[in-house]
């Protein structure tokens, strides 16, 4: 129904309200009447009602009351129960929103004329009261649980009472106001955002409008209510959007717009500054939208009323969040001006965007300084909220930029400024420092440099420090480690942070709670599996503690606790410098540690010894009753090793203090006195029969420990006169130590704990057999005995009750013992053959009894029973139900153990006699006393290690597979699937080890060993093509592996290049073997050749840099010291194949086929390469593949003879032809030169490159031209050098005429260089030449102006390869391998440094190339970037202001087509004006736009409209077929110019100088509306970028930038529409020029 229908039915009816009864619906119908006819009803009254107001009537006529009862009927009776109906259960709602909207419009205009009582007033009052009713039972179903809960629900009641509040009276309703209003505030808090905005934009309004006189009053009950339940929720995120939700959408009765008395302004609250600040840096863009709003408005406000504001603080010396005053009201304005723009910028998600604001947050903080004042003009908190911004932001690129440019503020050296900022550093600073993308290396520097944010932050660290007062130091600095320890930290930010840290001067910043709080950071370290980087992490924090340790307030004990954090092998080693420091500390601050010992200082003593000797007495110490189960070694190992670290600290100390003092010092040693307590039970344990077991255990581990920690030593001092003095007195306890473990390991050992006892024995006889050969070996020493003794008591307890069907405990755990003692036994005499054990009779029966055991004997589960566990004696009594729930739940690792053990002698008899064992079953008669049982019977033994790895862990196979390494070469013949199947079975074992970082790399090299064992690879491949395969199969996985698992292939190459190296085989024989085995596997090594994955900004290409930047600190970080390096860096692998190239002959037969082989496998994979992608980019994988396999055929060239050379050469020519990357151009040049240098017979063939047709020729005539240039070298071994020079010159003169002018520069470069040889060799027999070709070069070298052509003349002959590069005499491997990729523009991992080179590289007296090159001519030009070659669509050009050049194609008319100064540009003009196609002065210039789409609807645009010209970045783009589905022929009547991106700046100077205005789209500070411009006539339009706009230096190029006004959220358009409306406007402005013209 329309309003003209109703007014007729109106006018034409004589009783409204019968008329409303025919079309109201049935209200007991159970279907719900239709949309229309709800808006009939309502659009009904609403003509009447007007009616009755446009004739006078008054209320209290009869009419209006029957209406006014009628309505109430309508909206009680009708509109609730739908009301009710309509509401519905959670979810079905949505679909009856319409029909809701509808009924809530119709009360609407019900109570329009029955509020305030009367007959329909107590109908409406009860909708109400239902309303209100269900509103706040949403609510608190919603309290109960999350904010938002019940807010599908709250969505109807909203509605119906912002619909009816307005119908009712403030004096007769207004309790119905109060509650409604109530229930309004009551969702603000819980209701969802949806039923949130309605009451803030449409109830809460309509009630604070139905009373004006009151709502201010009520604005402000409004806030109270708002602000009390924020601080209910502390601070919630959703608390925050919601308040401020509230905040911006009221802020008109908050933000006085005029100066009135009485009004509630919230300008003077803290509180509201607060809420604003957490709006700004909240995480949801809308909030932050609405805190910008509200800033705007109090700014615009203070402005306005340029009143005096300042806002109230809780502490009265605080200072104002927000302030205000009429006399600095200009500073101010300019102030927040500045602000909102640098905060609006951030919202751009583009770091090209927010990087030119950057600049004004330092004129803000130079506005903010103190001005002859105590502290900062204006809260620092408010740049805490551009910060925070920034680091929230999702593009890593603006979090790294805020980061560094927070970290370079120049203000922190401020101390009023430095501690409003302590705070923000701790928290979020420090949440931002936490990516590890931050850290990426530059691109300006080094490899092995500190990463710029590593670097920025230790000037931070240092600067903002020193800054603080002295008192305030401490705190920061203790929070600022607290929060290091509360979180885990990946290796990389810690490692920078720490280092950071190390770098603050020393100051007293904390006591025993700051080394506390390192400690946990140091746990933190222990997480990452990146050893190298923990260490370093470990170093750092121990020199900051150093620093920052106030001495005074900790003790020793709080000390040595703290270094037991550090581990030995990893940072604090000794010998290195950090232990030399740590010492020096000690010493320095020896009587300054709390408390202080009266005592020792008294006496002339060092602190430090008398809390040593203190610390050994009291370690000794055991109580005279020991409980059950407190005699376990591992745990007091911990405690062993604290004062075993002690006890060497004190003595170090000592020896310093020793060598600085010149006196002769009398008194006995301190570590003959740490010692002392130590020997004296050491020496009692074999006359001491009751000498407490604790005791002894306790003094064994700290001998261990003392032990382990010397020959870990990284000392380089000789002679180590600490180590000197230790050795003798434990040499002198070792009879009773080995009598004492002997006895224990014979017999006394019985229960499942008691096995790590028999560890500990074990370590130390380890570590005591060490001592003594380093010392000097007696052949009468007591460890025969020792050794004979323990071998014939294992012995008879392995063989003791063997048959025993139910075996008790005690007895299982003695043959557990005695087998380890064995495969101790074993390991000593394998290891150490200076013991010559062998010659022992107890040896020969160690042979026999394991070369007869069964193999893979498992020890059946032990019966328990209260007699087994008190079999001995003498043992102390234990808790039975504990040590058999112990032995059932672990029983199978100690069998695992016993497994282990066994094939620890089995590796130990199959080695010894590994050369005896033969796959036939017959006795060798020449060795009578071999063990048979053993050596006869290898394929079986192989089986037992089938089993065994399949019933061990698999970090229990490494002496399994140690024994395969010898059995399958020798069962290969008669067993080749079983070795096949060994083979596989491992490889699944190391995959399952794939994250036990511990036992895998040696399990891994142990199989390589076995797998890889030079007899299976020399195996004919026809004959045994199982295991050929298999092998195969297992390198490539390796390979593949090696790319997420770095180190893997490192082992394999490594392996296979020691087996095949040259040098390192002895006679004819074994050189045939082993090179046939790597042609055979010639696989591997051509991949080894090429191997190295593709570094992308991801986590692992940050970690490799951080540790080089680790490794190149040298001794000055201990890491570097304590960690063996592993050589796991992926370029080792390219490394060690270089290494065994070099070491080849190529006159030996044998290595001059397998060079073939290579070569020939190279060459297949670079035209696989090219056949498959016919463009590739730079340094993507393909070329980085192609750059390597060249580097190792230009290595090659000097090995390869006249034959092979003829053979591959037109292979090599075809690779040429091909279009390449400039670093793979420069190689393949490199080669040809060399080639013909050696073989100038092959001078014919180069010839017939240069007559192929045009086509194959115009992607690499310049590769054949750049050869020429070295005719001087080719020429050397030529002995027709006239005739060679003719052929040069009858072929470059033509190409000097070359339509394209890339090609002309190449051949007058070779031109110059053959005819400069010419001159010098035989100028007369070229006198014709020499007038053309000598004017021709001096009209090029004198060349005018200033255009390309000059240019790029002067560039190119100072390139690289054509000035300074002499291919014979910088033919070395550092030029190859690291020069050559840095001039050539490959990324900087494609380089290798020449120090990685030398550390494997041993040059052969054979090999040509030489590893450092003797002219450093080349590696002077390695920081510049010039002339990169380039064929295909390439262009010669240069931009004038850029650092950076880039090479582009010069685009010509064909000679034919070509008019005297002739413009592109008129050439469309003149066919546009021949079809009377009229353009104006509008040029779109769209080189920065990358996708053909937009192009290609802006092509068509700016033909509908007539502009003169569109100009994009490649020409190629309208062959597009994108460009052209969209163009739609318009690039046939438009002129379409290319100009480069690099060109852009040289092209819109030279339109200035036309007259033309230069026109930028981009918001920018000084953007002006688009609505608001006048476009010149003359007009150059310039559009940005899809991504990333405008870039900054073609900003300070544009006379005007403009923006299009915008009204949403969304803060971009598509940049087709963005041009299409800055064209359509230009063009409706010209339009309107014309029509006021014409009239």
């Amino acid at each position: 129904m329309n309003c003209t229908l109703a007014d007729l039915l109106v006018a034409g009816c004589k009783d409204i309200c019968a008329l409303l009864d025919e079309l109201c619906w049935d209200g007991e119908s159970e279907a719900l009447p239709e949309q229309e006819k709800v808006e009939a009803i309502r659009l009904l009254i609403q003509r009447f009602q007007h009616r009755q107001s446009g004739s006078g009537r008054t209320a209290a006529s009869e009419v209006p009351a029957a209406f006014r009862a009628k309505l109430g009927d309508i909206a009680l009776k009708l509109c609730l129960p739908l009301l009710q109906r309509v509401k519905g259960p959670r979810g079905e709602g949505g679909s009856r929103a319409p029909l809701a909207s509808a009924v809530c419009r119709l009360l609407a205009c019900c109570a329009g004329s029955c509020g305030g009582g009367g007959g329909g007033g107590e109908a409406i009052q009860k909708v109400v009261a239902w309303a209100v009713a269900e509103l706040l039972s949403g609510c608190e179903e919603a309290s109960r649980g999350v904010l938002g809960a019940g807010g599908v629900e709250a969505d109807l009641p909203v509605q119906v009472l912002a619909s009816v509040v307005p119908g009712l009276s403030p004096a007769e309703d207004s309790a119905l106001l109060g509650a409604a209003a109530a229930a309004g505030v009551a969702t603000l808090k819980t209701g969802s955002d949806g039923a949130a905005a309605k009451v803030l934009s449409r109830l809460l309004p309509a009630l604070l409008e139905k009373d004006e006189p009151q709502a201010l009053a009520a604005a402000e009950g409004l806030w109270g209510e708002i602000s009390a339940w924020r601080r209910r929720q502390r601070g919630s995120s959703a608390a925050v959007c919601r308040t401020v939700m509230c905040l911006s959408a009221l802020s008109r009765y908050w933000l006085p717009a005029e100066a009135r008395l009485g009004v509630f302004d919230l300008r003077p609250s803290a509180e509201f500054w607060e809420i604003v600040q957490l709006g700004l840096k909240h995480k949801d863009g809308i909030c932050r939208k609405r805190a910008m709003y509200l800033l705007k408005g109090a700014v615009s406000a203070s402005e306005t009323l340029r009143d005096n504001i300042r806002s109230s603080q809780e502490n009265e010396n605080a200072q104002s969040l927000f302030w205000w005053s009429p006399e600095k009201n200009e500073i101010l304005v300019n102030f927040w001006e500045n602000y909102v723009l640098i905060m609006e910028t951030l919202e751009e998600n583009q770091v090209h965007v927010v990087r030119p604001v950057l600049p004004k947050i330092n004129k803000l903080m130079e506005a903010a300084l103190p001005d002859n004042e105590s502290r900062p003009q204006f809260h620092m908190s408010w740049f805490t909220c551009i910060y925070k911004r920034m680091f929230d932001s999702e593009n890593r690129a603006i979090i790294k930029e805020g980061v560094g440019h927070f970290l370079d503020l120049s203000v922190m050296k401020n101390s009023s400024i430095s501690q409003e900022f302590a705070e923000f550093i701790v928290g979020p600073l420090m949440d931002a420092l936490s990516d590890s993308s931050l850290y990426s290396r530059s691109a300006e520097q080094l490899m092995g440099s500190c990463p710029s944010l590593g670097v920025k932050l230790q000037r931070f660290f240092l600067t903002f420090v020193t800054s603080l007062p002295e008192e305030s130091q401490g705190a920061f600095l203790l929070q600022l480690v607290h929060n290091l320890a509360s979180r885990h930290w990946s290796s990389i930010p810690l490692v920078m942070i720490c280092q950071a840290l190390a770098h603050i001067p020393p100051c007293k910043a904390w006591g025993a709670e700051g080394l506390h709080v390192i400690r946990n950071v140091l746990q933190c370290t222990m997480i990452t599996h990146h050893v190298l980087l923990r260490g370093a992490a470990q170093c750092f924090l121990l020199k900051t503690a150093m620093n920052l340790t106030d001495v005074e307030r900790v003790t020793f004990p709080d000390v040595a606790s703290f270094l037991m954090s550090l581990r030995t092998e990893e940072s604090l080693c000794r010998g290195t410098i950090l232990w030399t420091e740590l010492c020096e500390w000690l010493h320095v601050n020896d009587r300054c540690f709390s408390p202080k010992d009266a005592d020792a200082a008294q006496l002339g003593k060092s602190e430090l010894n008398a809390f040593v000797q203190e610390l050994i007495k009291t370690y000794l110490e055991v109580p005279v009753v020991q409980e059950p189960g407190s005699n376990v070694p591992n745990s007091d190992l911990f405690e062993a090793a604290l004062v075993a670290k002690m006890i060497l600290l004190a003595a170090d100390v000592e020896e310093r203090t020793k060598t600085k003092k010149v006196v002769e010092i009398t008194d006995p040693s301190a570590l003959s006195c740490f010692l002392s307590p130590l020997l004296d039970a050491l020496r009692k344990l074999s006359t001491h029969a009751y000498l407490p077991t604790a005791k002894i255990d306790k003094s064994l581990r700290l001998l261990l420990k003392l032990l382990q920690m010397c020959s870990t030593s990284s000392a380089t001092v000789s002679p180590d006169k600490v180590m000197i003095e230790l050795q003798e007195p434990i040499l002198s306890t070792a009879p009773e130590i080995l009598e004492y473990m002997l006895r224990r390991l014979m017999g006394e050992l019985y229960s499942v704990s008691d096995l790590a006892h028999s560890n500990l024995y074990i370590a130390i006889m380890t570590e005591l057999v060490n001592l003594h050969i380093r010392v000097g070996w007696k052949r009468g020493f007591c460890i025969y005995g020792f050794v004979s003794a323990l071998t014939e008591a294992s012995i008879h307890n392995l063989l003791k009750n063997k048959d025993e069907q139910e075996p008790d405990l005690a007895t299982q755990i003695q043959k557990v013992v005695s087998m380890a003692s064995l495969a101790w036994i074993c390991e000593i005499e394998d290891q150490t053959r200076e013991l010559q054990l062998d010659s022992l009779d107890s040896m020969k029966k160690l042979i026999e009894f394991i070369s007869s055991a069964q193999c893979n004997q498992i020890l059946r589960k032990p019966k328990y029973s209260e007699e087994s566990v008190f079999i001995a004696p003498l043992r102390p009594s234990l808790d039975f139900s504990e040590e058999a729930a112990v032995a059932s739940k672990g029983w199978g690792k100690v069998v695992a153990r016993f497994v282990q053990d066994q094939w620890v002698c089995l590796h130990f008899i199959v080695k010894k006699f590994s050369k005896f064992i033969s796959s036939s079953a017959a006795q060798n008669p020449e060795h009578p006393t071999l063990p048979l049982a053993v050596l006869q019977r290898p394929v079986e033994m192989l089986q037992f290690a089938l089993d065994a790895l399949s019933i061990l862990p698999s970090d229990h196979v490494l002496p399994v597979v140690h024994c395969m390494k010898i059995l399958v070469p020798k069962v290969l013949e008669p067993a080749e699937s079983l070795c096949v199947k060994a083979i596989d079975l491992s490889w699944k074992v190391i995959l399952s080890l794939g994250n036990n970082q511990l036992y895998f790399w040696s399990t891994l090299e142990a199989f390589i060993n076995f797998a890889f064992d030079h007899k299976l690879l020399s195996v004919d491949i026809n004959k045994r093509r199982g295991i050929f395969a298999k092998l195969n199969e297992i390198s490539r996985k390796i390979i593949e592996m090696s790319d997420t698992k770095t180190g893997m292939f490192n082992l394999l190459i490594n392996h296979c290049c020691q087996l095949w190296m040259p040098t390192a085989l002895k006679g004819e024989h074994h050189l045939e073997d082993h090179l046939t085995s790597a042609r055979n596997y010639l696989e591997i090594f051509t991949e080894a050749c090429i191997f190295g994955p593709v570094f992308r900004r991801d986590q692992r290409r940050i970690i490799q840099d951080v540790h080089t930047y680790i490794e190149n600190l040298g001794e000055h970080c201990a890491a570097n010291v304590a960690i063996k390096s592993s050589s796991r860096d992926d370029q080792y692998v390219r490394i060690y194949a270089i290494d065994f190239l070099c070491c080849l002959d190529g006159s030996n037969q044998i290595h001059k086929m397998f060079i073939q082989d290579l070569v020939i496998q190279l060459l297949n994979k670079d035209r696989h390469i090219t056949n498959a992608k016919v463009r590739y980019y730079g340094n993507s994988l393909q070329h980085r593949v192609k750059n390597r396999i060249w580097q190792t055929l230009l290595l090659l060239v000097p090995k390869l003879d006249q034959d092979f050379v003829k053979e591959v050469l037109e292979r090599i020519h075809q690779a040429g032809f091909a279009n390449n990357q400039p670093s793979v151009k420069y190689l393949i040049e490199w080669v040809l030169i060399l080639i013909m240098h050696r073989y100038p017979q092959f001078l014919d063939l180069f010839w017939e490159c240069f007559t192929h047709d045009e086509d194959k020729l115009k992607t690499s005539i310049c590769t054949f031209l750049s050869v020429l240039a070295h005719v001087e070298i080719i020429l050397q071994n030529t002995l027709d050098k006239k005739q060679v020079l003719k052929k040069a010159l009858d072929i470059v003169l033509p190409w000097c005429f070359h339509h394209n002018f890339n090609v002309r520069l190449y051949a007058l470069v070779a031109l110059k260089k053959v005819w400069i040889v010419c001159k010098r060799v035989c100028e007369d027999d070229f006198t014709a030449l020499v007038p053309v070709i000598e004017s021709s070069l001096k009209q090029l070298e004198s060349m005018q102006g200033t255009g390309n052509a000059k240019r790029n003349w002067l560039r190119i002959q100072g390139h690289f390869f054509f000035g300074v590069f002499q291919p014979l005499k910088d033919f070395s491997l550092e030029t190859i391998f690291c020069t050559f990729p840095n001039l050539s523009g490959l990324a900087e991992e494609e380089s290798i440094p020449v120090w990685k080179l030398s550390k494997f590289i041993g040059i052969s007296a054979s090999s040509a190339a030489l590893l450092n090159n003797s002219r450093r001519e080349l590696q002077n030009l390695q920081n510049l970037s010039d002339w990169v070659q380039q064929d295909r669509g390439s262009c010669l050009s240069e931009e004038g202001n850029q650092v950076d050049w880039t090479d582009v194609q010069k685009k010509i008319i064909p000679w034919k087509n070509t008019f005297p100064d002739l413009d592109p540009e008129l050439i469309y003009q003149e066919r546009a004006a021949k079809l009377g196609k009229s353009s104006n002065g509008l040029i779109v210039v769209a080189s920065l736009i990358d996708k053909e789409t937009n192009l290609g609807g802006l092509c068509r645009t700016s033909e509908i409209f007539g502009a003169s010209a569109l100009v994009v970045g490649n020409i190629c783009s309208v062959s597009d077929k994108q460009f052209q589905s969209l163009s739609v022929s318009a690039e046939q009547w438009l002129p379409v110019i290319e100009v480069k991106p690099s060109q852009l700046v040289e092209y819109l100077e030279k339109k200035k100088t036309e007259g033309y205005t230069i026109v930028g789209v981009e918001q920018t500070a000084n953007s002006q509306d688009l609505s608001k411009y006048c476009f010149p006539e003359k007009t150059l339009l310039l559009l940005g970028n899809e991504r990333e706009g405008i870039p900054v230096n073609l900003i300070h190029h544009l006379d005007v930038c403009v923006e299009i006004p915008q009204q949403g959220i969304i803060r971009s358009l598509n940049v087709h529409v963005s041009g299409a409306l800055l064209i359509w406007e230009y063009t409706r402005q010209q339009i309107m020029k014309q029509n006021c013209h014409t009239n």
